[in-house]
């Protein structure tokens, strides 16, 4: 069990160094860089800041120093942010990207996986008719319209619900009504997608023989349905939730620009229309060192949810 797990950080430290690599050159390999789209800017000056970031280095040279840099948790400074390094963006903008994130990751398992259990305990019921209506809509709808739908038909009408980010919480109230709208925008796709895998899965395992000698042994209904068919049917959700869970703790540029939240996406998608070489590559190491964390916690959890499953051995043993 031991030799798994340090294999699979070896090879997730190996992944994040292929990522890193290919981004870097990725990066390199566009004609021009950061500083020729200044308008007005003389070539000396441009020689003076290429010199200065160290631009007119050998490209593996740079490169060398900047696999140094993420050695040391240094991702290199902004070439359009004055005066701020990557680590700056990202200590600036994740904390409320991750709140709003972690909330709807709660809000995702806590609705979605409670429903699309029912739908499949109800199967051909009203309950279940109703539950897959919403959760079609829910995964048809994208979050931005979500998201305009709830400014328009909620916000507008019930005015103690802030509508954006930019001014600070004069109370409580404030400060947990103003998670409303961005929560219910991502978590929109994901919650229905997770409701529906639940159900979708939850039917299968109920199928299976297993499930039909529980019950012919005289089981109770409830330890059937929570002792036996729960963490089989938990294993697709489960990995669908990690890498899941990544992408929305990271943000979403288009929510968070509607409800004006300072948050990591917006640094993300202006660095790469400034070409911001190192906000790039910096933010690209940090989404994918977070997914690869999530990765391998869903490996975690796999053995605690199904017993069966005994990782790091091998068939027979």
């Amino acid at each position: 069990m031991k030799n798994y797990y340090v294999q699979r950080v070896l090879y997730a430290l190996f992944t994040l160094y292929i990522v890193i690599t290919v981004t870097f050159f990725m990066m390199h390999a566009i004609p021009g860089g950061p500083f020729t789209r200044e308008r007005h800017l003389p070539p000396e000056i441009e020689a003076i800041l290429n010199e200065k970031y160290h631009l007119d280095d050998p490209l593996f040279k740079q490169y060398i120093d900047y696999l140094g840099g993420v050695v040391t948790f240094d991702l290199g400074p902004s070439f359009k942010e004055l005066g701020l390094t990557v680590n700056d963006l990202i200590r600036e903008g994740f904390p409320s990207s991750m709140n709003v994130g972690l909330v709807s990751v709660i809000m995702i398992i806590a609705i979605g996986v409670p429903l699309g259990i029912i739908s499949a305990l109800k199967q051909n019921k009203f309950i279940d008719h109703a539950a897959m209506f919403l959760a079609t809509l829910g995964v048809t709808i994208p979050s931005f319209v979500i998201a305009t739908l709830f400014i328009t038909l909620i916000a507008a009408n019930f005015t103690f619900i802030p509508i954006s980010w930019v001014n600070d919480p004069q109370n409580v109230g404030d400060a947990i009504f103003r998670y409303i709208g961005p929560v219910i925008a991502l978590s929109g796709y994901s919650l229905s997608f997770v409701s529906r895998l639940t159900r979708s899965s939850m039917l299968e395992v109920l199928r299976q023989d297993y499930i039909r000698t529980a019950r012919a042994n005289g089981l109770s209904e409830r330890r059937v349905i929570f002792k036996h068919a729960l963490k089989n049917a938990l294993i697709p959700v489960v990995t669908y939730v990690g890498p899941m869970a990544a992408a929305i703790l990271t943000g979403s540029f288009v929510v968070e620009r509607i409800f004006v939240i300072p948050g990591i996406g917006r640094y993300f998608v202006e660095s790469v229309s400034n070409r911001d070489y190192t906000v790039i590559i910096g933010m690209t190491i940090f989404y994918a060192a977070l997914y690869i964390v999530m990765v391998l916690l869903v490996d975690v959890a796999y053995a605690f949810i199904d017993p069966r499953i005994r990782l790091g051995k091998k068939m027979g043993d």
